[in-house]
């Protein structure tokens, strides 16, 4: 059921709510149980219609959640309207329960460690990538926050089907850390374990002193010389993909 009044339960909600930003934030969250009690649309139909396209499993709960309401008021909501002119508040899941997923062991998918980045962008990405492979959460270090809604809209509202926490280098979840680094062991020679704990460092510094003396396993990817580096996420990409092939993990 649609809220009563949407405007003044955004009002309400909105200084401690998680902002989806467009519908494929909504329908992510939807789909991986996030609490949203309210939900706008500039054009309910055209929303509903792209449900039924992109995401029919979760299409009568989008109908069930949306209001329509007009273009200048969806503008006074967000920072940056978002194309599809959607979007929505959700309930943070508590620090508790993450802590708890990431914390829990055996696990049968590694922890992506952010080492105090700096691109919001960027994290978006690299939680959209971890959601995609299934890993256990992603762990950020450093002042940014992973919940900021630049990440979450980079993220496309895929935090809903990851732990993902901001945690100090001392505090990171059990297992080995295997942190990537120009100077480490090529990474094709490594079979990464179901319960490692994957450091990247920030994109301007690379991994700070701390978390490097930390890490049991220096690797690096591999790479054309007079090629300096890679994208976050690309390297995360990378990174996961080889885990997933060496151990034959589901997706």
């Amino acid at each position: 059921m649609t809220a009563a009044d949407p405007l003044a339960t955004w009002r309400r909600l909105v200084d401690a709510s998680v902002l989806l930003d467009g519908f494929h934030a909504l329908k992510h969250a939807v789909r991986f149980g996030a609490g949203v009690p309210v939900a706008v649309a500039v054009d309910r139909a055209a929303a509903l219609a792209l449900a039924d396209e992109l995401a029919p499993d979760v299409r009568d709960t989008l109908d069930a959640l949306l209001t329509e309401i007009p273009e200048p008021t969806y503008r006074s909501l967000v920072a940056r309207p978002h194309p599809t002119a959607v979007a929505a508040l959700a309930v943070r899941p508590s620090r508790e329960t993450n802590l708890r997923k990431l914390g829990h062991t055996p696990r049968t998918a590694p922890v992506v460690v952010l080492d105090n980045p700096r691109n919001l962008g960027n994290v978006g990405a690299v939680i959209r990538l971890a959601a995609g492979f299934g890993a256990t959460g992603v762990v950020t270090t450093g002042t940014l926050d992973p919940w900021h809604p630049t990440v979450v809209r980079g993220g496309a509202g895929l935090h809903f089907a990851t732990a993902v926490e901001r945690l100090p280098p001392d505090e990171l979840p059990p297992g080995p850390l295997f942190a990537l680094d120009p100077e480490g062991d090529d990474i094709r020679g490594v079979k990464l374990p179901d319960d490692a704990v994957l450091a990247f460092g920030s994109e301007r510094s690379g991994l700070s002193a701390e978390l490097r003396a930390r890490t049991d396993h220096l690797l690096s990817l591999p790479m054309r010389p007079q090629v300096s580096s890679y994208n976050l996420a690309t390297s995360v990409a990378m990174t996961l993909y080889h885990w997933s092939t060496a151990t034959g993990a589901p997706l």
